[in-house]
């Protein structure tokens, strides 16, 4: 059994999805559980919740919120997955630990736990689009800082499909592995991307970098926020390279943002 939190986000549910069509047994863990939805509520600020469903299982995959830092401590949900003898955790983590934007300590909860461990590091979402979402449907705009900076971004697919690999293949046990996609795109590339897929135009409007925060205040915690825009706008070489890690781990290629885009076209029409 392989117990998923965050199990109804952008890398939660495919990850699920991946599992179960290998015919694993998961059990997908999330603070809300959907109408008539399957699977356990539990908030990992409170980790005895998670206890219910850990007796059996042979891997947790660990991905916590964006409030998690400032409300949560990710040792204590480390204690309670070591104390209910699980022997694996995968964690989601982010780039920016490795490149030292974001600080460790979610990482080294996992290092030092004991366990068998797989740490994931991915860039920026390609399904960070989806912010642009609502703007593009009523106003065929997108607005956003840093309009000509390109990042490698990375499909939540193909990093549910690396977390499933670590999770079923001890092979993966003590490596770290830096997820982005096939090539660096800058935000206007990704709007030429989406209008050529809902065929029409698209206008950006390039956001200042406070205004741009303003708006993230509203949904992360302000030290995120800061090191977010530190990324996208003043990214480091390594923020800027193709990791081969997700090619190594899976043998193909990254999904490009335009895969992500056709599958997600109809939140733009």
């Amino acid at each position: 059994m392989i117990v998923i939190t965050g199990a109804t986000g952008n890398v939660g549910r495919p990850l699920v999805q991946t599992l179960t069509a290998a015919g694993e047994d998961v059990v997908p863990v999330s603070r809300h559980i959907e109408n008539h939805g399957e699977g356990h509520q539990a908030d990992l600020t409170n980790p005895a919740t998670l206890t219910p469903v850990l007796d059996g299982a042979k891997a947790v995959f660990l991905l916590t919120s964006a409030d998690f830092l400032a409300n949560g401590n990710l040792q204590d949900v480390v204690d309670v997955i070591r104390n209910a003898g699980v022997p694996r955790v995968v964690l989601l983590s982010s780039q920016g630990v490795g490149t030292r934007r974001h600080p460790s300590i979610h990482e080294d909860a996992v290092t030092a736990s004991g366990l068998d461990w797989t740490i994931l590091r991915p860039g920026n979402f390609d399904s960070n689009a989806f912010a642009w979402a609502d703007s593009i449907r009523t106003q065929r705009t997108i607005a956003a800082p840093f309009a000509d900076v390109a990042l490698p971004t990375v499909d939540p697919q193909d990093i549910a499909e690396v977390a499933a690999a670590a999770l079923r293949d001890p092979a993966h046990a003590n490596a770290v592995y830096t997820l982005t996609g096939p090539t660096a795109i800058s935000p206007r590339q990704q709007a030429d991307v989406i209008q050529t897929a809902i065929g029409e135009p698209i206008h950006f409007a390039e956001l200042t970098r406070d205004q741009a925060r303003t708006g993230m205040l509203n949904f992360m915690p302000e030290p995120v926020v800061d090191a977010t825009l530190d990324v996208l706008g003043t990214p480091s070489v390594a923020e800027q390279q193709v990791s081969p890690d997700v090619e190594n781990v899976l043998g193909r290629a990254p999904r490009t943002f335009a895969d992500w885009v056709s599958r997600n076209v109809e939140a733009f029409r």
